[in-house]
């Protein structure tokens, strides 16, 4: 595995916030799941370069997606971006039934560690049944993970982007929440 720091700048990861559904034919696909649950509906895509969800009430939307570039994602809708480097958190106003926010970690690893996690995280993804694209790619290995937990009035989302050009692990944990 290579690390090319020329081409890292242009593949950051962003994390968009869209208060609508997204089209699908604006991505290609690897899985998909959509999870009903009491009052809401979700559907999670892992998609080239990323994953997006959307959690839907009463015909209300919220769409994250995170994805390198995302250049092509319309501007119509987009409540927030916020591009995936280092730690950070955030939380969006209530607007209708919906809150949402979410937390991010990315983290540079050395050749043996990244390949390690790999591998740990393929084991995890096929443990728990999680979304999940693998892609062998010149400079090394990359990998999305999409894991989450339906609760009765929350949705919790975590994802994994291991990507080999730079040895990145982004790491983000994100909670839907249906407010009366």
């Amino acid at each position: 595995m290579s690390i090319n720091s020329k081409t890292a700048v242009s593949l950051i990861p962003k994390l968009m916030l869209y208060r609508r559904p997204l089209h699908p034919d604006l991505f290609s696909f690897h899985a998909r799941r959509v999870d009903r649950h009491g009052d809401y509906e979700v559907e999670s895509w892992v998609v080239e370069g990323g994953h997006v969800v959307r959690f839907i009430v009463d015909g209300e939307s919220m769409t994250e997606a995170v994805l390198e570039g995302g250049d092509n994602l319309p501007e119509n809708g987009l409540a927030h971006a916020l591009p995936c480097l280092g730690e950070k958190e955030y939380e969006h106003p209530q607007e209708g039934r919906i809150k949402y926010l979410s937390t991010l970690q990315t983290e540079a690893l050395t050749e043996n560690l990244y390949l390690a996690t790999y591998r740990e995280m393929l084991d995890f993804a096929r443990d728990t049944g999680s979304l999940s694209h693998a892609e062998d790619t010149p400079a090394g290995p990359n990998l999305v993970v999409l894991d989450s937990q339906k609760y009765k009035r929350e949705f919790h989302v975590q994802s994994y982007h291991l990507s080999a050009h730079n040895g990145t692990v982004l790491r983000t944990q994100s909670v839907f929440e249906l407010v009366e």
